[in-house]
């Protein structure tokens, strides 16, 4: 597990999720849910496509043009919550949105994604760093 209190080492961890995103694609399956977001105060604009059965998330993937810091937020977020049930991966997103806020959070779940954990201090980045998190969110609520 890297050592999230080295910003050269979380620097690392984001320059990699944006060079080469993980599950930057399409997905072509049937039930999957699309939702899009987008940012007026920077290029983001992207999809984010789950596949959720019997609770499960099944695939999750995104696409579109987004700055450095959302590609390599959802990138990560993509990785972290693939598999998860809709319960789990409900409080990743809550313990995740905690953090980019400072507020108290489990760091226990967030993996690569403690990355992120300064973000607070750069008002202008939490957009950025959350759209993918709370597009997602909302597609798991529309789900029954």
């Amino acid at each position: 597990m890297p050592t999230f209190n080295d910003p050269t080492m979380m620097r690392q961890i984001i320059m990699d999720h944006y060079e080469h995103p993980r599950n930057r694609m399409k997905l072509t399956q049937p039930g999957v849910k699309t939702k899009h977001m987008d940012t007026s105060g920077c290029i983001d604009d992207i999809n984010v496509n789950l596949l959720l059965e019997n609770g499960i998330i099944k695939a999750l993937s995104f696409e579109g043009v987004a700055c450095t810091i959302s590609t390599a937020s959802t990138s990560i977020m993509t990785e972290l919550l693939m598999g998860k049930s809709k319960k789990e991966a409900t409080y990743i997103i809550e313990q995740y949105m905690k953090m980019i806020h400072a507020q108290p959070y489990d760091e226990s779940v967030l993996g690569e994604a403690m990355a992120f954990q300064n973000t607070y201090k750069q008002a202008s980045r939490i957009k950025c760093a959350t759209l993918a998190w709370q597009g997602l969110s909302e597609l798991l609520k529309e789900e029954k």
